[in-house]
């Protein structure tokens, strides 16, 4: 790979037209390079008819499917920004993701046609509609508008960015932002030089993605593939023993992981797990979530050092790594530094010393901002110029990061983030309820579970009275929000801890049911 060669899905399908771009595991559909390509170029044409520019605004809403990834080259290839919305987001958090981004395109799927439909008064900046893969009335058919478009590449093009969305602590979700590109399309970034160089991102791979494609990691490591000329392979949804057949089947060479996927692949039965052949893997890269360290030792045994741990956000302003060798002789790290530098500061900005815990920052990484949430941008901004994501850690003394707590209470489960301040909001408007704290408390399976301790109006008399309300309040909530921003379980206290002043003590709600665990996160 030279430095300066340009790096896409059209250098491919010049060079290698017949390889599989992607592989879906589940129906066996593939996409060739030459078709991505073509099918790329065609929605970028459709884009630049429309009158979309550089810089414009598109988003999309579908499952895992083929043409996800021809969705979002194309509209890289015109140089927009696009924005991959969850799959399980509500009408309204959909509604509110596609107005706030700007959104002038908005392509869906029958999947999602329920939702979609609702959808069409609510989008009032969305100029076209387009649904793929079947009817969806207010729509559009994707294959019969954009498939009267030519497979000619536009002039002159340049990168695209995605803008994706991460809830923030106010309860609405901020679209993470990253300055407009310039550059040639095609050209690499530090993302692609990163998984090209650590996890052998390099043409012929075989990329096993059993995520939601919707999710920054996936998405931009798949199109890192893309960029690399290596295959995706993709699965509709994740499931243990198709993952590991998946990875005999394909040969697979490279995967990308969350916790919650290793804890379910080891438990199944022995014989299950012995009788697939993923020796092909050179790479088993995880992230999103701090791994159990009983868990990872145990893949490492069964898999060998080919476990590949990241720490890094939507954002991209920082990128710790480590590899198996140092983990096992710093078990709980999440690595060390390679892009940014790392700074542990204590409530007053100071750095603190060495093995002491603090917020987190980078310096000298990517920069970003919180589209339409100047304050928010600005309370992740250290006076130095440094970013945090919120999250607190420690760093040893050679220089390894570990991750101990998220300052701002985020919850992340089975590898999904999830503020707690959204459910807060949406309790706290129950007539039953008078005061309300949403945390995560362990959970073996997801590292962590979403729970509210309420404060009702009146006590349950007993444990049945008890169970309804629980039971009232979590349907309640999820009418209003996707159902893995809700609570599992609700405890119920006479009055929760605050100071007079108002503010929550969450921290000591969180410690009670953290008690046991060295670290406030799993």
């Amino acid at each position: 790979m030279a430095e300066d060669e340009l790096m896409y899905p059209g250098t491919w399908a010049a060079k290698t037209p017949d390889v599989p771009a992607i592989i879906m595991t589940g129906s066996g559909e593939q996409m060739t390079y030459a078709e991505l390509d073509a099918a790329a170029n065609r929605l970028a044409q459709m884009f630049a008819d429309l009158g979309l520019k550089p810089g414009d605004h598109v988003a999309l809403c579908m499952e895992n499917r083929l043409e996800f990834f021809a969705i979002c080259w194309g509209a890289h290839y015109a140089g927009l920004y696009y924005t991959a919305l969850s799959s399980r987001l509500t009408t309204e958090e959909m509604a509110y993701i596609v107005n706030d981004c700007g959104a002038e395109v908005f392509v869906t799927t029958p999947y999602k046609a329920e939702q979609a439909v609702e959808l069409l008064d609510q989008m009032p900046n969305v100029r076209t509609r387009l649904a793929l893969g079947g009817r969806i009335d207010g729509y559009d058919d994707y294959d019969t508008v954009v498939g009267a478009y030519p497979a000619e590449p536009l002039p002159d093009r340049i990168e695209g960015q995605d803008m994706l969305y991460s809830s923030g602590t106010t309860g609405r979700p901020k679209g993470v932002k990253v300055p407009a590109s310039t550059s040639p399309l095609g050209t690499i970034n530090s993302l692609f030089l990163l998984a090209n160089g650590l996890f052998a991102i390099t043409e012929g791979c075989r990329y096993l993605s059993p995520a939601p494609m919707y999710h920054a990691a996936p998405l931009r490591f798949c199109m890192a593939v893309n960029r690399a000329g290596g295959t995706i392979v993709a699965m509709e949804r994740f499931d243990p023993a198709a993952a590991l057949a998946a990875i005999e089947t394909y040969r697979v060479t490279t995967s990308q992981w969350v916790p919650t996927m290793f804890v379910r692949m080891l438990k199944l039965p022995a014989a299950e797990r012995e009788r697939y052949d993923v020796s092909s893997l050179g790479a088993a890269v995880h992230a999103a979530a701090p791994c159990p360290v009983p868990v990872k030792e145990q893949m490492i045994e069964w898999w060998g050092p080919v476990l590949h741990e990241y720490y890094a956000g939507t954002e991209g302003n920082g990128f710790c790594y480590t590899n198996s060798e140092d983990w096992l002789e710093h078990k709980g790290t999440v690595g060390k530094p390679l892009l940014g530098e790392l700074h542990i500061c204590d409530e007053e900005g100071a750095e603190v010393p060495v093995g002491e815990e603090g917020t987190i920052y980078f310096g000298d990484g990517g920069t970003f901002e919180y589209h339409n949430d100047p304050d928010k941008t600005s309370d992740s901004r250290h006076p130095e110029g440094w970013s945090t994501l919120g999250d607190v850690g420690r760093v040893d003394e050679d220089g390894f990061l570990y991750l101990t707590d998220r300052k701002a209470y985020m919850i992340i489960s089975g590898g999904v983030n999830i503020y707690p301040q959204e459910a807060e909001n949406v309790l706290t408007m129950h007539e039953a309820v008078t005061d309300v704290a949403v945390i995560g408390v362990p959970n073996a399976d997801f590292g962590e579970e979403v729970k509210a301790v309420v404060q009702p109006v009146a006590m349950p008399a007993d444990d049945e009275e008890a169970a309804v309300l629980e039971r009232t309040l979590i349907e309640y909530c999820r009418e209003q929000l996707a159902d893995v921003k809700c609570p599992r379980s609700i405890d119920f206290r006479p009055e929760l801890p605050r100071h007079p002043t108002g503010k929550l003590y969450k921290r000591l709600l969180k410690d009670e049911y953290w008690q046991g665990h060295a670290s406030r996160i799993i």
